[in-house]
């Protein structure tokens, strides 16, 4: 995955929410989730606390601002903080995996993190807790990555992560800029998103989920592309939701106002 700081004078951050367990060489076993089907940790009159996990990858301050302002704006019952140790991800209500430049590189500098993955499994999985990957952070929700070598991800979306072949070859590797969905599935966080609105993206290498059914929306680079994808208690964005103007403030209102 390029690092959009290559590529373009945008800042990037990103986000996330997962499904299935991940053993600590993030190999590919996968029990069934523990479901908090209707349960949230929503007190009256409290604030929940939205952890942006930090892991060296990327300029978090972006998707931090985006997400004060959702919050600000919509009167929302959220604190934001980026974090790196696994105490305040067990603490956090929901969850933002951000990730920028390549699959390995990202894997590495988020599994140095002393207890971060095990703790991420636990409560995105054991407890449930909603998640939101954006990029790179989705990306790791797949099966491996085949940037640059093989490399295991969490394996919670079956699926492969490929580098992008526009069937035109005029289309420039890496996809980057504004690109408008061609389709988008019922779910919570993408309510009142439809087909024809705009995200931005900055990728080289996209997400092949076996199950189809998982993809909640794609857009057209000489072919379709992945967008989204999702699963019970996960969310994925390919684009940047910090970075996509009024469609992606709307992703992350929705994602926040969400209870699986």
């Amino acid at each position: 995955e390029h690092d959009p700081e290559k590529w373009s004078r945008f800042s990037d951050a990103i986000m996330l929410r997962v499904i299935g367990t991940a053993r600590d060489d993030f190999g590919s076993s996968r029990p069934e989730i523990i479901a908090r089907q209707g349960q949230n940790r929503e007190v009256p009159g409290s604030r929940m606390k939205l952890v942006i996990i930090d892991y060296g990858s990327g300029n978090l301050r972006s998707a931090a601002k985006a997400f004060e302002r959702v919050i600000r704006e919509n009167e929302l019952p959220f604190a934001v903080g980026v974090e790196s140790s696994a105490a305040a991800v067990a603490a956090a209500d929901y969850l933002v995996l951000p990730g920028v430049g390549a699959f390995a590189d990202c894997r590495a500098g988020l599994f140095a993190l002393p207890g971060v993955p095990e703790a991420l499994n636990r409560a995105v999985i054991g407890e449930g807790r909603p998640f939101l990957g954006i990029c790179v952070g989705m990306q790791l929700m797949a099966t491996s990555g085949l940037e640059d070598g093989s490399h295991a991800g969490f394996d919670w979306i079956p699926g492969v992560v490929d580098r992008l072949r526009p069937r035109d070859a005029k289309l420039k590797i890496p996809h980057m800029g504004w690109n408008q969905f061609e389709t988008v599935a019922a779910h919570p966080v993408f309510a009142g998103i439809h087909p024809g609105d705009h995200a931005y993206f900055v990728h080289s290498y996209g997400l092949r989920p076996k199950d189809p059914a998982m993809i909640l929306a794609s857009v057209d680079y000489g072919g379709p592309v992945v967008a989204a994808v999702g699963r019970d208690n996960m969310v994925g964005s390919q684009f940047h939701p910090e970075k996509s103007q009024a469609t992606g403030l709307k992703i992350l209102g929705n994602f926040l106002r969400w209870r699986p």
